[in-house]
């Protein structure tokens, strides 16, 4: 499934198996890379999330490519509550892809906790700039992220680099670099970037 404009990531609503938290009770979430064996909750967890055309539909075989590029949050029971990915775009440059948390858990630091790691990482690998593309505005905002116009992607990096990127067949790369080849934003969602600092 493909949703009307190409590739949306995101903080998300997910509803989520028996993942809600007690309304009560502070959250006691382990956050750490993603194994293999989380790929099946990870789909099952993405699938509401792709039917409502909110995110991009992933073959279970690109899930397990792409495993390592995840960080995923899980209860004290052992569930996943949410996860999120960090893709390298280029030498300083990557982007936070499929962030999204289950129904249970949003408001509880889930969202917040998952994107530190990933700019942790991020920051391990040399990235200085992080990219992303959302319905999620406020929550980014309040995590560093600054909108930029639709033009941003080749004005950021220096035309050496947008002709390299123009080369992948990455969506996300075509998404920062807005291709002609990705549909146009009619969705109203908000690409932003973020300094590490």
């Amino acid at each position: 499934l493909n949703p009307p404009h190409g590739r949306m990531d995101a903080v998300n609503s997910i509803a989520a198996n028996n993942s809600a938290a007690p309304s009560n009770s502070v959250p006691a979430i382990t956050v750490r890379r993603a194994r293999t064996t989380d790929v099946p909750a990870m789909r099952a967890l993405m699938e509401p999330l792709v039917d409502r055309r909110i995110l991009l539909g992933k073959e279970l075989v690109t899930l397990y490519e792409a495993v390592q590029e995840f960080q995923v949050a899980v209860n004290a029971e052992g569930q996943l509550v949410g996860f999120g990915a960090l893709h390298v775009f280029w030498e300083d440059l990557g982007e936070i892809r499929t962030l999204a948390v289950a129904d249970g858990w949003l408001g509880r630091g889930v969202g917040r906790a998952l994107l530190t790691e990933l700019e942790s990482a991020a920051r391990d690998l040399g990235l200085a700039r992080l990219f992303c593309l959302t319905f999620e505005r406020e929550f980014f905002i309040r995590q560093g992220f600054e909108a930029i116009s639709e033009s941003t992607g080749e004005k950021i990096i220096n035309s050496d680099v947008y002709y390299e990127l123009v080369r992948s067949p990455d969506e996300g790369i075509a998404e920062f670099l807005e291709l002609a080849r990705v549909k146009p934003n009619t969705l109203g969602n908000t690409r932003m970037l973020k300094y590490l600092g």
